[in-house]
């Protein structure tokens, strides 16, 4: 049986992609995550220490580009934002994600895959998010990481 307190059960109604706590009215008591972890400077604090972190790896940084690397930047930071519930301003410029598509003209092997999530998992760090938070935001990352696989050649 549908909670009728849950915010799929109202008509018309859109939950946020990650609602922690729901109200009587069914709208999320705490704001939705991208609002719970800071909005905006968070992400783009997370996405600057990845691209610190990636500069210095031989396999991941030739995949950038580097001429436009505060480009990279902001388009990442956007896409994490809209995902977690900010701006649609990645979708407005950019459209569809179409992470997979986007990612086909490079070697996404296990070792890349790899490697990016160490550079991920030590930019998170530096958030110092709630347990809870961090474990949400790195459970996504780790899943997105695993999907963009696209040999086993190495």
């Amino acid at each position: 049986m549908t909670d009728p307190t849950t915010p799929s059960a109202q008509p018309g109604a859109t939950p946020s992609p990650v609602t922690l706590r729901v109200g009587p009215s069914g709208e999320s008591e705490q704001g939705n995550f991208w609002e719970q972890v800071g909005g905006r400077p968070t992400f783009e604090k997370l996405v600057r220490a990845f691209y610190d972190g990636i500069q210095g790896d031989e396999v991941l940084w030739p995949m950038y580009p580097q001429h436009d690397l505060e480009g990279a930047i902001q388009r990442l930071t956007g896409f994490l934002e809209q995902y977690w519930g900010g701006p649609g301003t990645y979708s407005e410029e950019r459209g569809h994600p179409r992470l997979r598509m986007r990612h086909m003209p490079f070697k996404v092997n296990p070792d890349a895959r790899d490697r990016w999530l160490l550079h991920m998992r030590a930019a998170l760090d530096t958030l110092d998010l709630p347990p809870l938070q961090d474990a949400t935001l790195w459970a996504y990352l780790d899943r997105a990481a695993q999907a963009m696989v696209n040999t086993f050649e190495e």
